[in-house]
């Protein structure tokens, strides 16, 4: 692909994405390409990877701006483990699954209310749709 080609099809990639179309200078599009350039963050192929994903070598280190500190990561691991909510094994299951015995009573959420409940209620009263002593059948 030519340079020339490549750029200007970066350019309207650079255009598109950019919130306030109308507000952009050429010059500040010819800035934003080239940095992208020079850091690599420049889409490539079908995957949307980008140059410095398939060439790290070739651009600078990226930093990683963690979202948590250290001591917020410890305090939620330490409240993972007090409650059990971590996994164990290869099974994908968590501590108070494998020995809930052993950990507080989790709350079942309902996204049903009371009075949603009870004309439910009603409704299987009303139409005999209540289950019976024997399995499977109704009234």
């Amino acid at each position: 692909m030519k340079s020339s080609t490549l750029v200007a099809a970066l350019s309207l990639v650079f255009v598109a994405s950019t919130p306030a179309f109308a507000d952009v200078t050429r010059e500040q599009v010819k800035t934003e390409l080239a940095e992208a350039i020079r850091t690599g963050d420049v889409p490539v192929g079908d995957f949307g990877q980008k140059l410095y994903q398939l060439s790290p070598d070739h651009y600078p280190a990226r930093s990683v701006q963690a979202s948590l500190t250290r001591v917020q990561v410890r305090g939620e691991l330490a409240e993972a483990i007090r409650t059990g909510d971590i996994f164990v094994g290869d099974f994908g299951q968590k501590l108070y699954e494998v020995s809930p015995g052993h950990y507080p009573a989790r709350q079942v959420k309902s996204n049903v209310t009371r009075e949603q409940v009870k004309a439910e209620a009603v409704q299987a009263i009303r139409t005999g749709a209540l289950a019976s002593r024997d399995f499977g059948q109704t009234l």
